[in-house]
């Protein structure tokens, strides 16, 4: 049986298939399939996600490799980075 933490992680790596199956590889992002992701699944947490620079920007960050596409490994960094963000916000609240 799975831990509620376990649960959690399973659903981040669901939701990153759920965007990551449209485009291209099966198994990565396109700048199009991350804006979707952001917008559909970020949109609380992340400013601005209607403005296509702050896309790109996003985009560019994770885009560790520079292929055009986010991986998986590089998707992490954006989990990391909004999970922070989240936990910050529980503080301040």
């Amino acid at each position: 049986m799975m831990t509620k933490l376990e649960e959690h992680l399973e659903g981040i790596i669901n939701v990153f298939h759920q965007y990551s199956v449209r485009v291209g590889h099966f198994d990565t992002l396109s700048k199009g399939e991350l804006k979707l992701l952001i917008t559909k699944e970020l949109a609380n947490t992340i400013k601005n996600t209607k403005d296509q620079a702050t896309i790109d920007k996003i985009f560019q960050e994770l885009d560790a490799d520079r292929d055009g596409q986010v991986t998986f490994d590089e998707f992490t960094a954006l989990v990391a980075r909004v999970l922070e963000t989240a936990h910050k916000n529980i503080h301040d609240h």
